[in-house]
């Protein structure tokens, strides 16, 4: 009888994910209403584009470094505490083996299954704390390479976000059909960055999708209304 093999697929890219939606979430809604507030003010699509352009790389660069200080401080974190773990295996080992222990109670594991266990784990420090680092502390290690990838991830995300409702602006010189262009491009964009986000985080993906759309839409129409209020056109 043929046996099937069973493979387990789960989704690995978490990270690589939220970052996608930090920088796209902002991309698109702070260039768009940025965009749309001097709309309300300005005549000309090329000072608009000039702002725009301007706040595009303001923000990547600005998002990209915040990306890249969470990432580094979690890689930071895990190195101190993994330091501090080493320090306790090696002075306070009868401390760290009752925590081991008590770990492996908590699975329905007895004292009698649990001994051989620990002796492993005498003889293996490194494997000791790394157990230490994931079950006491529920601390994974980060890639080494992550604040940088998470930095470049984060940034391009905002770029390519931003450049969706800036792009009718390049293309019209009449800033009133320019600015209706934008809207439809930006929330077609919104919805469907909505839509695919909440596939990859297990929400619901049409309601995440209006949810965006509405977010995105009352940042620009309120960024509008104030620079026509101020401006007095």
């Amino acid at each position: 009888m043929p046996v099937t093999t069973h493979v387990e697929k789960h989704f690995t890219a978490g990270e690589t994910v939220r970052d996608i939606v930090i920088g796209m979430s902002d991309g698109l809604t702070v260039p768009f209403a940025l965009a749309a507030g001097l709309s309300g003010a300005l005549a000309s699509s090329g000072l608009i584009v000039t702002g725009g352009l301007a706040e595009v790389a303001a923000g990547a660069i600005a998002m990209g470094l915040g990306g890249y200080l969470a990432a580094k401080s979690d890689r930071d974190h895990y190195l101190n505490e993994k330091r501090r773990e080493v320090q306790e295996v090696q002075e306070k080992p009868e401390q760290e083996r009752r925590e081991v222990a008590e770990i492996f109670r908590e699975y329905g594991l007895s004292d009698e299954h649990i001994a051989p266990l620990l002796q492993v784990f005498q003889n293996n420090p490194k494997d000791w704390v790394n157990f230490m680092m994931r079950f006491e502390l529920g601390i994974e290690e980060p890639d080494p390479k992550r604040a940088r990838t998470s930095a470049f991830t984060i940034a391009m995300s905002y770029i390519v976000g931003g450049l969706i409702p800036l792009a009718p602006y390049m293309m019209v010189a009449n800033v009133e059909e320019a600015l209706r262009l934008s809207c439809v491009f930006t929330v077609i964009a919104l919805a469907i960055f909505g839509y695919v986000k909440g596939r990859f985080t297990g929400n619901k993906p049409i309601i995440n999708a209006v949810q965006t759309v509405i977010t995105g839409s009352l940042a620009a129409g309120v960024a509008f209304a104030i620079a026509r209020l101020v401006s007095g056109r």
